[in-house]
């Protein structure tokens, strides 16, 4: 048998399989919606931390140059902690791959970071030679500290802020889609599986038609046919024997109008156009015009119950 491009799909519920492959796309699409927003939220939420840390990693600082200057000095300590400060600040703007983090685009926060180079420049300058301690100003240093620290709490601010409203972005984003889905299998509920359901109901009242025309029609005559042929077996006068074949004759025409009947019941069909016909008019003219259907077309209706006759 030779086989031929969307073959499979018969006309009628090709509607069908495209409802539900929608249905599946968009729960796909959902899915990668909510571990894109749960992945974003972790990489949000790793940025405000390392960016909180800095403001604790600027009072570490301060807090070293002084045990330095008035008590027991641990430069290796100190040098780390300075050095730990510059680059977490240079990683928070143009990201870092190690740590997961992307590179900053936000041109209202880069703005506020470009304010705070300056502070950490010095900073970095100023204490990054042990032999230099004894001749900072203390002053100077805890004044650059708190600037820092204003800064950063802005920074911070600002993030929390744009996770925030990405956020609230995102769960729009996945709020739409769930809604579209909904309407999506409302769809299907209301034109295609309430008609397939209204199909078997229709085509399980004409089958139990049927079954009654068999087993009380059909029989009748059936019955009525055999004790002919007994009468007939045992009568003797020609004109009786005529009359009993006359009989024969009528039960048999009628046995062909009851079978007639019965497959009448069978393609029996409502000539009334139900929305679901409309909606699969318009997804086969839209799949023909892509060419997404073989090209012999077969136009059957789901609505009808086919029947052969013999």
């Amino acid at each position: 048998m030779k086989f031929r491009r969307f073959k499979i799909f018969k006309r009628g519920f090709r509607a069908y399989y495209l409802l539900v492959s929608t249905i599946v796309l968009l729960t796909i699409v959902i899915q990668s919606m909510t571990q894109y927003t749960l992945n974003e939220q972790r990489s949000t939420a790793l940025v405000v931390n390392l960016a909180g840390r800095q403001r604790m990693l600027s009072q570490r600082l301060l807090n070293e140059l002084y045990s330095c200057r008035y008590h027991n000095c641990d430069y290796a300590e100190m040098k780390l902690t300075l050095t730990k400060l510059y680059q977490m600040n240079r990683f928070l703007q143009e990201g870092n791959v190690n740590l997961k983090i992307e590179p900053l685009d936000n041109e209202e926060i880069l703005k506020e970071f470009g304010k705070l180079e300056a502070h950490l420049d010095w900073l970095y300058v100023e204490l990054k030679d042990f032999q230099s301690f004894s001749s900072i100003n203390f002053s100077d240093v805890r004044y650059r500290v708190d600037r820092f620290l204003f800064i950063m709490d802005g920074i911070v601010n600002m993030f929390q802020k744009k996770s925030e409203k990405d956020i609230k972005s995102m769960m729009l984003i996945e709020l739409e889609l769930a809604i579209f889905a909904i309407l999506i299998i409302i769809f299907e509920l209301l034109f295609i599986v309430n008609p397939i359901i209204s199909k078997i109901i229709d085509q399980k009242k004409k089958l139990s038609e049927i079954a009654w025309h068999q087993s009380h029609v059909f029989s009748s005559h059936m019955k009525n046919i055999g004790d002919l042929q007994y009468v007939l077996k045992v009568e003797k006068d020609p004109i009786r024997q005529k009359e009993i074949y006359n009989f024969i004759a009528e039960e048999l025409d009628k046995l062909k109008e009851v079978s007639q009947n019965m497959i009448k019941s069978l393609e029996k069909t409502t000539s009334e156009k139900k929305p679901h016909h409309f909606v699969i008019k318009k997804v086969e003219d839209l799949l023909d015009r892509y060419k997404l259907t073989s090209k012999e077309k077969t136009a059957t209706d789901d609505d009808k119950a086919h029947s052969l006759k013999l």
